[in-house]
């Protein structure tokens, strides 16, 4: 005799023994009762809720004879009678079972509604179940449309599907749509706890649990992993066989791992993630588990009186409040977050046990408590004087308010900070340039400390940022140096009325533009050119012949060497002092004056131009 598996020996027969779903057999149940009905159902949900066994108890309940022969429809199909054997065996010839997985065609489809045309041979009813239904092409669907909407009298529909969203929302709207919800892991591990008993195998209270969580609301994989876990462990089920074989990871680990990132303890963290490379434990079950355990534990900081969450026997749940209590909440939070997303980077690095390392001590490295502790160590006071705020120097709080006409500087300057060492951990004051340290009357009257003495400050450097965009233009004109002469505004003026008159272009217009007039004679002019690449032939015959057509019979003589005054340089000094002009303009008005001081206005970088 062939052995059956527990998840075909233990399927429902009837809805009373349904787990998990009474949503669904209170509606079906009273639809029964008062014979109210539809003529298409849809059962959604994943894989191993129910839904292909509620298809069949519902056959049942429609085509019941009852055990005398006389029974009509009802909610408690009695199980015995020639149509629930057959049903339960397959073999009822009024009940048909299509799956549209591997029949998904428009041919497939017509050859089950050819069969709509006659009348149940055996039962009461036709029930037509066609299961994963989101796998039939578009044209299967719009052929099934018009008998699914008014199908005969004798005709019922149950289709089931683990994807609703890819069913055409026209199937949608001519069934009755029942969505079976995944079971709880407490659901399930009192089902494995009533089928252990009746199987007689041996097996604690946390195999169970073990076995309820891997299921992941899946009744059917609930007891798959039971066949499996009771072939492993010959017979009996026991937590560290089964651990051993899911390849899961025992949370007591994961306890100590979150004991020690509320300390703060590197090494055990270390030693841990080690161990749990040497024993070969699954790095993404690590992270799961501690997910689970850290979802927990922000449950219970947030409602400290609500009741207890899943089992309350389970001796874990103990821990869960002692590390509730241990870490803050916003940590809690903080390290869940990484780990959820430590587990999508462990498929990209080279070796997950490393990814997991990087993700523990991640969870170290941003511990809140680290960063609140960062600004008292940046702070210069002395701890056992107490911490004593700052006092700001009156320059400084003018410094710090907008300027309402941010005059051009020159060139920045350096400006030094003064730097308190770490051993004399003393208050600084930053001074500003050129100022005199006040007398000791003044700075009592002030309530300004004493500047401090040379011996305990060092000077640094800073570079400062340009705070407008009249900064950059000074400093871009301090770059491009231009030395006026009169032979280049002669060549600045010629060059500008070629180009105006489209007498050179391309390369012939940049020689001219990027070039220096050195001399010019009666019949020669030298220019002198930074770039080998500008002094070719034949650019120099081109500009030649436009000067001539220009009124310039000279020959051209280009020689290489530095350039100050070229018609590109002029054009950039003209187009800067323009710039400056409208920027000028801007920052005079006094309504853009009343913003800046009143409302701490900017003027954004570039959006300035002249007209």
């Amino acid at each position: 005799m062939s052995y059956l598996v527990l998840a075909r020996k233990y399927r429902p027969r009837n809805f009373s023994e349904m787990v998990g779903q009474d949503h669904v057999v209170r509606a079906l149940s009273n639809a029964l009762e008062t014979q109210r009905l539809h003529h298409a159902y849809l059962f959604t949900g994943t894989r191993g809720v129910g839904k292909t066994t509620v298809s069949r108890i519902l056959a049942k309940s429609l085509n019941c004879q009852g055990v005398d022969g006389t029974g009509g429809i009802t909610a408690t199909p009695c199980g015995v009678c020639q149509a629930c054997c057959d049903i339960d065996a397959g073999r009822f010839v009024d009940y048909t079972e299509l799956d549209a997985a591997s029949n998904r065609g428009v041919d497939e489809v017509q050859a089950l509604l050819e069969q709509a045309v006659y009348k149940p041979v055996q039962g009461r009813f036709k029930v037509f179940m066609i299961d994963e239904v989101h796998m039939l092409t578009g044209h299967a669907f719009n052929a099934m449309l018009k008998t699914l909407e008014e199908p005969p009298e004798y005709l019922k529909f149950v289709l089931a599907t683990t994807d609703p969203q890819k069913v055409p929302v026209t199937v949608l709207s001519r069934c009755l749509q029942f969505n079976l919800r995944p079971m709880a892991p407490e659901t399930i591990r009192e089902h494995l706890e009533k089928v252990m008993q009746t199987e007689g195998v041996k097996a604690d209270a946390q195999s169970l649990r073990l076995l309820s969580r891997a299921a992941r609301g899946s009744m059917r994989d609930a007891l798959s992993l039971t066949d499996q876990a009771i072939a492993f462990g010959a017979g009996e089920i026991s937590e560290a066989t089964l651990r051993q074989m899911l390849g899961s990871v025992d949370r007591s680990y994961v306890f100590r791992l979150i004991d020690a990132l509320a300390a703060g303890d590197g090494k055990t963290i270390f030693e841990i993630s080690e161990t749990l490379r040497l024993n070969g434990l699954s790095a993404a079950s690590t992270l799961e588990e501690m997910s689970a355990v850290l979802q927990r534990m922000a449950v219970l900081q947030a409602v400290p009186d609500a009741p207890a969450q899943g089992d309350e026997s389970d001796p874990e749940v103990a821990d869960m409040v002692r590390l509730a209590a241990l870490m803050p909440a916003d940590e809690t939070q903080l390290l869940y977050s990484i780990c959820l997303h430590g587990r999508a980077e462990l498929g990209l690095a080279p070796d997950e046990y490393a990814a997991l390392t990087m993700v523990l001590l991640r969870l170290l490295a941003f511990k809140p408590a680290t960063a609140q502790r960062a600004p008292a160590e940046k702070k210069s006071l002395n701890d056992a004087a107490g911490a004593v705020a700052t006092p700001v120097a009156p320059a400084a709080r003018e410094a710090s308010l907008p300027r309402a006409v941010p005059a051009p500087p020159a060139a920045p300057a350096p400006t030094p900070i003064a730097t308190p060492r770490v051993a004399q951990a003393v208050p600084v004051v930053q001074m500003p340039a050129g100022a005199r340290p006040a007398s000791t009357a003044e700075s009592s009257q002030a309530s300004v400390p004493p500047a401090p003495t040379a011996d305990r400050m060092e000077s640094l450097p800073v570079r400062v940022q340009a705070d407008s965009r009249l900064e950059a233009l000074a400093a871009q004109s301090a770059a491009t140096v231009l030395q006026p002469t009169a032979e280049g505004e002669f060549w600045h003026a010629t060059v500008q009325q070629l180009i105006a008159a489209e007498a050179i272009a391309a390369m012939v217009r940049e020689l001219a533009l990027q070039s220096q007039l050195v001399a010019r004679d009666t019949d020669q002019w030298i220019l002198r050119v930074e770039r080998e690449s500008l002094n070719q032939s034949a650019s120099r015959e081109r500009l030649g012949a436009a000067l001539q057509v220009a009124g310039h019979p000279v020959r051209l003589m280009v020689e290489i060497g530095r350039v100050t005054d070229s018609p590109a340089r002029r054009n950039v000094a003209l187009a800067a002092e323009r710039q400056l002009a409208a920027e000028k303009i801007i920052f005079d008005d006094p309504l853009v004056q009343t913003l800046m001081r009143d409302f701490a206005a900017k003027i954004v970088p570039g959006s300035i131009k002249p007209g």
